[in-house]
């Protein structure tokens, strides 16, 4: 059965790499996309996806307009030094259009694919948090929510102990983890470590089926992690390890906790479980419990990406 998806992204370099992963799998529709400040402001992510688009024929995709700004009251930080200044890398897409759909038209697309639609999430939690404070019981219509964000009990990629979405709005982050059900998340304890190499880029960029990933993938490595993160061998792909979880469930071990993200200014983004062994664990004010995927098996991610991005069986 086709998964459908509403996608919710910043649209820099990973972003498009799991975009382009569910254009080549046959499992996975995506239905919407919701552009969001993040790797860029709103306006360049919203030019981002309709180039992106544009480049494989999907033109027929609703794009809706999300957040421009996180619930904390301060202003969006973007990382142009990651993403490059247009948040494709050394891509600047030659595409004027920046109109999108009106952002509370999602709630029709809920109601079309009622107890269907998946929802991923793999930037700013801002426009996720937003449809749950204002329309509670419609979100209840969504069967599932992938989410890629946190550090549990791992390095931050911000801070010591902050990954870079839960970082962005730790308030919005808070809010999707109080009132979602059937959530998992993909934070940088799996997706860190979701490596491709130059070697997996050339040979991917050798079968011909993605237009822009290598030049994409190389400016990842080259300019930003192998300076940045010392013996790196390869690009991580945060989101599109995201994007296969809906598919391959296989590939992950997972924990099952409660969760609160720290808005302390000090601790801003950290996320909390409770990984105690107890019959009683915290519930941080009575929240549900979500699926943390804690690892996965590197082999399995390995054969199932290149099998995608390529078209042959690994």
């Amino acid at each position: 059965m086709v998964k459908r998806v509403l996608y919710f992204g910043d649209f820099g370099i990973d972003d498009t790499v799991a975009l382009t992963y569910a254009h080549l799998t046959e499992e996975i529709e995506v239905i919407g996309i919701v552009a969001d400040y993040g790797n860029v402001p709103k306006e360049e992510t919203v030019r981002n996806v309709r180039f992106l688009l544009k480049s494989v024929g999907k033109e027929h995709i609703k794009v809706f307009g999300g957040a421009d700004k996180p619930m904390t009251a301060k202003g969006a930080t973007f990382y142009p030094e990651v993403h490059g200044q247009f948040g494709l890398g050394p891509i600047q897409p030659q595409l004027g259009i920046t109109n999108f759909e009106n952002f509370f038209d999602i709630l029709e697309l809920i109601e079309q694919y009622k107890n269907e639609i998946i929802i991923v999430n793999t930037g700013r939690l801002t426009s996720l948090a937003t449809l749950f404070l204002l329309y509670e019981e419609t979100m209840k219509n969504v069967h599932s929510y992938y989410i890629m964000g946190g550090a549990f009990l791992y390095p931050g990629n911000v801070t010591p102990i902050a990954e870079a979405n839960f970082y962005g709005d730790p308030i919005a982050a808070n809010i999707v983890m109080k009132y979602a059900q059937n959530l998992t998340i993909y934070p940088l304890n799996v997706t860190q470590t979701a490596i491709v190499t130059p070697e997996m880029v050339n040979y991917i960029h050798s079968k011909g089926k993605t237009k822009f990933f290598k030049t994409l993938l190389d400016y990842y490595y080259y300019q930003f992690y192998q300076k940045m993160v010392p013996g790196i061998k390869g690009s991580p792909v945060h989101d599109a390890l995201t994007m296969i979880g809906i598919k391959r469930d296989d590939i992950f071990s997972y924990f099952s906790s409660s969760v609160l993200v720290n808005t302390v200014e000090e601790n801003r983004g950290q996320s909390i479980g409770d990984f105690r062994v107890t019959t009683n664990p915290d519930t941080f004010g009575n929240r549900p419990k979500h699926r943390i995927a804690v690892s996965y098996n590197y082999e399995k991610f390995y054969k199932e990406f290149m099998t995608v991005m390529t078209g042959e069986q690994f």
